[in-house]
């Protein structure tokens, strides 16, 4: 089958992201096989190239991503893994196009890149996992800092948001094939949305462009096209966001680590339904409370078993 790679005009891209010979999308000859019927016609699929990320001249992390804002998944990840403590120690930032991906290369402050260093003493490398390279587990749970927390976000706000996502998610009506990331106010508007094949990367791209903008983490919440693991939900603690929506749903880890962190996370959002997992004090929703304390159960052992999910949509 026939591939020809290329960026397609999507309306709201940025051109500043523009990573020249490497193409969003890529057309290609496929073969739709639907009953006894067989039609031979173009599609599109999403690109994703190796993406190096370079702290003054020192490779720090390669994965895989869709090559677009990718100076905001730079400043978000650097961010979310603790690499930069604030934006202003990002000095600058260039992207660099080679024969086997793309290698972003930021200046930081000496302190941070020393810090950087002692960092790189204990860890093999970082993948999309958030475990890969890890030596101990100790080093997965990292400080939060104490979650400042805006107004109480309305319920409605979300299905507001859910009817407005299909609109923004353009990569993902081309191919089917990506996540997304939104950053969606108090009132149910949404304000941007990042898109990759990874999940931490889309989040990672939006926070970098909340950070770039300065937005404030505690005047909304952010909405995903995906699962909530949690790597997700350690990613908006650390940039100060105190409410997570998945579209699917959040892993036990995830609901544990919300509840410590303060953070209000929900799940299998769809138009007005949707399930809470930790701190429903922060989602108003009239009349409505829980009827015993949320979170992981301590007798679960003892419970008989659920029955099986019917009609989820699972987003890996």
């Amino acid at each position: 089958m026939n591939l020809e790679s290329r960026t397609l005009p999507l309306e709201g891209y940025d051109d500043e992201t523009d990573t020249g010979e490497y193409a969003t999308v890529c057309r290609t000859t496929v073969l739709r096989l639907d009953g006894g019927e067989a039609d031979t016609c173009d599609d599109h699929v999403v690109e994703e190239v190796p993406v190096a990320l370079v702290y003054n001249g020192i490779s720090h992390a390669v994965m895989l991503a869709t090559p677009d804002n990718l100076e905001d998944m730079a400043l978000g990840f650097s961010l979310t893994e603790g690499i930069l403590e604030n934006p202003g120690e990002l000095y600058g930032i260039e992207l660099v196009s080679g024969c086997q991906g793309l290698e972003v290369h930021m200046e930081i402050s000496s302190r941070r890149f020393a810090a950087l260093k002692e960092l790189r003493r204990s860890l093999s490398g970082r993948t999309g996992c958030g475990l890969c390279g890890v030596e101990s587990l100790a080093a997965v749970a990292r400080p939060y800092r104490p979650l400042q927390r805006g107004l109480l976000l309305p319920a409605g706000a979300v299905a507001r948001a859910l009817g407005q996502l299909p609109d923004w998610q353009q990569l993902h009506r081309i191919t089917g094939a990506v996540h997304g990331a939104a950053w969606v106010d108090g009132l149910g508007q949404i304000h941007a949305l990042r898109e990759d094949v990874g999940r931490h990367n889309a989040l990672d791209k939006l926070i970098g462009w909340m950070a770039k903008h300065r937005m404030d983490p505690s005047s909304g919440f952010a909405l995903v096209s995906s699962r909530a693991s949690y790597e997700m939900v350690q990613k908006c603690a650390t940039a100060g966001i105190g409410c997570l929506v998945a579209i699917s749903a959040p892993t036990g880890l995830a609901v544990r680590m919300a509840t410590e962190a303060g953070l209000t996370l929900a799940g299998f959002a769809r138009g007005l339904r949707l399930v809470v997992y930790s701190h429903p004090e922060y989602l108003a929703a009239e009349g409505v409370s829980a009827s015993r304390p949320l979170g992981p159960r301590q007798d679960a052992a003892d419970l008989e078993p659920l029955p099986p999910r019917s009609g989820g949509r699972t987003l890996m």
